[in-house]
């Protein structure tokens, strides 16, 4: 740990140093109950010991610049020796499993990193004190999230997180749609993953830890964001998942899902291929077992699926494709823009209506065509367009099409033809403010009139998966169940190649 980090110990190393075990402390003038108090003291804070007087320490403040008295009974006095050091890292082990006293465990933490000779630190007993000091540290971070607001639990957290920081631990906060979040910046994490000594455990709660999508600052530019994915991608893929418990192994396996499949979706955005990337989120996704996954993991387990099947259509190459003579065509717009044309063959019906099939192909010089076909609906999006999921109905009145707009987020675009003319809807995962999720199509109903959508989404505080039966006159959801095997139209209608490439049957 920088020497910085461990300023305030050091400079109250002379004698003797009392680190604080209990809130709300009182520093007083005098050896006495009664005596004027000076300031309030929490748990972790290190005062340098200067005199013993009655049942009080006299000590020093070097935070605050101030002298007083502080009962010895809410202190704990350590010497910052070598021969302490195996003492201070037992105290470490059991402070690790104490939630609610993270602010005090790190002090512990970074006494044992001052007290411990050079060797120690670089070998397993320091690997061990970076992942506890990691640990309560994000613990830490996620109380302060959860605890956010007003009162008294609000002033205990700021003041815990005021000492942590103290000690060089350092948190950033991010404004999210769910409210303020809190988030440790890592610095334990990296540190441990640099150490040879770190067993494989241990470097996988750090690749979990430094890889939380959650904590990335959403002002971050497009290429630093691509660097940062790209990076915690290949971070938690380098963890050896062979030797870890089957709960953590199922865990990395959810990150590793969720992280290259940020990487297809900003591969693809770029022109890139994107099939190795995707293909990695499908197979990391595909490993885990529901059993081997702790009640706290199902929600990460949701979150990875949603991401990894908004990128599902990757996998496939854009030529791979239906023929027939009505089909996608995508075509440069402004600046960063794709255009979506709905195109027909010029000696093909004008409505369409015999058409059984539909070409998915992206085309490089669409006026090379132009008197071959004629545009039957248009509309532009800076969105990424996956034109190798357009599918057609037996009725050739409705497309459907997936769009995605967002990383982890895909949408649903539904060309309908009324009467001569077509127009085109969007039919998004869920009615919110978007998070990740998406909303796909599943199959054709017989008779031209329904279209069945499966649809996932996480916003705004609330998840939530439906299976719908959907008007293709008005997109209304005309029935809908948490699970498809209740409704008959999905058990005789889902399209096959639906069913056997989405991950959200699960």
């Amino acid at each position: 740990m920088a020497a910085a980090t461990l300023a305030v110990l050091a400079a109250a190393a002379t004698l003797q140093t009392a680190i604080v075990t209990t809130d709300q402390a009182v520093l007083r003038a005098a050896p006495r109950d009664g005596a004027a108090a000076q300031t309030q003291l929490w748990q972790g804070e290190a005062l340098e010991v200067r005199g013993e007087r009655l049942d009080y320490l006299q000590v020093w403040d070097h935070a605050r610049e101030r002298g007083g008295y502080v009962k010895a009974t809410q202190v704990r006095r350590v010497t910052l020796t070598p021969a302490e050091a195996p003492d201070l890292l037992a105290v470490l082990r059991f402070m690790r499993e104490a939630p609610g006293a993270e602010a005090l465990g790190i002090a512990i933490a970074a006494a044992w990193l001052q007290a411990a000779p050079a060797e120690a630190v670089r070998g397993p007993a320091g690997a061990e004190a970076l992942d506890a000091l990691g640990q309560m540290a994000e613990r830490l971070a996620a109380r302060a999230t959860a605890n956010a607001g007003t009162g008294k639990a609000q002033a205990t957290m700021t003041a815990h997180l005021d000492v942590a920081s103290r000690y060089g631990v350092k948190f950033t906060s991010y404004e999210q749609p769910e409210g303020m979040r809190i988030c440790y910046d890592g610095d334990a994490f990296r540190r441990l993953l640099a150490l040879p000594a770190a067993q494989p455990a241990q470097q996988a709660r750090a690749a979990l830890a430094l890889s939380q999508p959650d904590c990335a600052d959403p002002r971050m530019g497009a290429e630093d964001r691509r660097r940062l994915q790209q990076w915690q991608a290949e971070l938690v893929q380098q963890v050896d998942a062979q030797a870890l418990p089957p709960h953590l192994k199922a865990r990395l396996a959810l990150r590793r899902a969720s992280a290259w499949s940020s990487v297809a979706h900003a591969q693809a955005r770029r022109g890139e291929a994107a099939q190795e990337a995707a293909q990695r989120a499908l197979d990391a996704l595909g490993s885990v077992q529901r059993a081997d996954l702790v009640d706290d993991d199902v929600p990460a387990w949701h979150d990875a699926v949603m991401r990894t099947n908004a990128v599902r259509w990757a996998v496939l190459p854009q030529g791979d494709a239906l023929r027939g003579p009505v089909r996608i065509e995508l075509q440069a717009g402004q600046q960063g823009e794709t255009c979506v044309a709905l195109v027909a063959d010029a000696a093909s019906d004008r409505s369409s209506a015999s058409t059984h099939g539909v070409q998915r192909t992206a085309t490089a010089n669409p006026r090379a065509s132009v008197a071959a076909t004629r545009e039957l609906a248009r509309r532009c999006t800076y969105a990424l367009v996956w034109p190798q999921s357009a599918t057609l109905n037996r009725e050739g009145n409705a497309l459907a099409l997936a769009v995605q707009p967002l990383d982890g987020w895909r949408e649903l675009w539904v060309f309908r033809r009324e009467g001569r003319e077509w127009r085109i809807d969007v039919l998004p995962p869920a009615s919110l403010q978007p998070g990740i999720g998406y909303a796909e199509f599943a199959g054709w109903v017989p008779g031209g009139r329904q279209m069945l959508v499966a649809r996932e989404a996480r916003g705004e505080g609330r998840y939530r998966r439906s299976y719908d039966v959907v008007d293709l006159d008005t997109l209304a959801t005309q029935r809908q169940a948490a699970d498809p095997a209740v409704l008959g139209p999905f058990q005789r209608w889902q399209d096959a190649g639906w069913k056997r490439m989405t991950v959200s049957l699960r």
